[in-house]
C-alpha cells in the first residue's frame, strides 16, 4: 500500500493527482491522507519571501497536520502500514511530518519545484533565496526517493541519486476534453491560440505578445485568448492592447479551463531564456497535448528530449521565430500536420506512462 500524504491540492496543483492515478492503474492500492493547506504555489512563495507573513502559514500548517496526525493514528488501528508515503507536490515542511508519522516507510517526496529557484524567478534576491535553498536541501535530504520532472532538475539535487525523473503528465480531465473538442477548420478560418499562466519572466509572456503583433501585422489570420495575471501582465497587456482579436481573462475556473484550452487550435508553452526557463516543461505543455492541442514552445533541452517530436519548437526568446511558425500553423495542411504528431505524443502523458520511473525506482528498493 501507498499513502499520498500532505497539505497538497490536487485540484490547484494536479502533478499529484497523475501519480496517484498512474499508481491505481498500474495496479497499486493508494489511500489519500490529505489535508489541503489552500494556498496556491504564489502565495507559498510570498510567504517565504517575506517573512512576516508566516505566521498564518505555521498557523494553518499546524491545523492541517494535527488532521493529518489523526488520519495516519485511524489508519494504524485499522492494521495498515503503507509500504511507501508519497508526499505531494510542495510538500517542503510536510515531508519531515511524513518522516515522524511512518519511520519504517520509503518516503517519497514529489519536489516538482525548488523553492530558492522559484523565488529567484521571480525576483528574490540574498538571504531570502539562501534561506529556501537551505529549506530544498533539509526536504529532499529527509526523503528517501526524490521525484522531478526533468533531468536537470535532478542533478540539482545534493545527493541526484535519490533522484527519480517523471514527467509532469497530464489529469484525466485534460483527454476528456481533448477527446470532446471539435477540431474543423477551413481555409480563411481564424488560427485559434490560448496562452494560460501566471504571467513570470519563466513563462516569456512579453516574446509572446510581441511575437503575436508581428503576426497579426504580416496578416497572418490568428485569435489569441490569454488567460490570467501577474508579473509581466501590464506590459503584456499593454504590447497587445490595439488587437481586437485578443481576448483576456485574468481568471477560468479549474473545471472549465481544460475545455477552453481544447476549443482551441493551438496552446503556447514558454519562451523565455531564463536559467529557469532552460531547465523546466511546464504544465501547460502536458496539459495542452492533453487536450488535443498544437503545442508551440521553446526548443530547450528538456522539452526536445522528453516531448521534442510532439512538440513545435521554437528558439527561445525569439519573437520572429515564433511569429513565423503561428504564421505556418494558420495555413490547414500544416496544422493538420502538427496535430498529428500531437496525437502521437499524447500517450507518452497519461498518468500510467509518466509514472513507470517511480514504480520501477519503489519496487528497486
Amino acid at each position: 500500500m501507498i499513502a499520498a500524504f500532505g497539505t497538497y491540492d490536487a485540484q490547484k496543483h494536479p502533478r499529484v493527482a497523475v501519480l496517484v492515478a498512474g499508481l491505481r492503474e498500474r495496479g497499486h492500492e493508494v489511500v489519500e491522507l490529505n489535508r489541503p493547506l489552500g494556498f496556491s504555489t504564489a502565495e507559498r512563495v510570498r510567504m517565504l519571501q517575506q517573512p512576516w507573513r508566516l505566521p498564518l502559514l505555521l498557523l494553518r500548517l499546524l491545523g492541517r497536520w494535527a488532521g493529518l496526525v489523526a488520519d495516519a493514528s485511524a489508519l494504524r488501528r485499522r492494521g495498515r502500514r503503507p509500504d511507501a508515503v508519497l508526499v505531494g507536490y510542495m510538500g517542503h515542511f510536510d515531508v519531515f511530518l511524513a518522516r515522524l508519522l511512518f519511520p519504517r516507510a520509503q518516503i517519497v517526496l514529489d519536489h516538482l519545484i525548488f523553492a530558492g529557484d522559484t523565488a529567484s524567478d521571480r525576483g528574490a534576491r540574498g538571504i531570502r533565496v539562501r534561506l529556501l535553498s537551505l529549506l530544498d536541501a533539509a526536504a529532499t535530504a529527509c526523503a528517501d526517493v526524490v521525484v522531478t520532472d526533468t533531468a536537470e532538475h535532478r542533478e540539482m539535487l545534493r545527493k541526484p541519486q535519490k533522484g527519480v525523473v517523471a514527467l509532469v503528465g497530464a489529469s484525466s480531465e485534460w483527454f476528456e476534453a481533448g477527446d470532446a473538442a471539435t477540431r474543423a477548420r477551413e481555409d480563411g478560418d481564424p488560427l485559434r491560440v490560448v496562452f494560460f499562466g501566471l504571467f513570470t519572466p519563466l513563462q516569456g509572456t512579453p516574446v509572446i505578445a510581441e511575437a503575436v503583433a508581428l503576426a497579426l501585422e504580416a496578416g497572418v489570420p490568428l485569435e489569441l485568448t490569454m488567460i490570467g495575471s501577474g508579473q509581466d501582465h501590464a506590459a503584456v497587456r499593454e504590447r497587445l492592447a490595439e488587437y481586437e482579436s485578443v481576448t483576456w481573462r485574468e481568471w477560468v475556473d479549474p473545471a472549465e479551463l481544460p475545455r477552453l484550452v481544447a476549443s482551441h487550435d493551438v496552446c503556447l508553452g514558454i519562451f523565455s531564456a531564463t536559467s529557469k526557463g532552460m531547465r523546466v516543461v511546464p504544465n501547460k505543455v502536458y496539459q495542452g497535448l492533453a487536450a488535443g492541442c498544437v503545442v508551440v514552445t521553446s526548443d530547450t533541452a528538456p522539452q526536445r528530449r522528453t516531448l521534442g517530436r510532439a512538440l513545435e519548437l521554437v528558439p527561445p526568446a525569439d519573437p520572429q521565430s515564433l511569429a513565423r511558425r503561428l504564421g505556418e500553423l494558420a495555413r490547414p495542411a500544416q496544422l493538420d500536420e502538427a496535430r498529428a504528431r500531437a496525437q502521437e505524443g499524447r500517450g507518452d502523458v497519461r498518468p500510467e506512462a509518466v509514472v513507470a520511473p517511480l514504480v520501477a525506482a519503489l519496487a528497486a528498493r
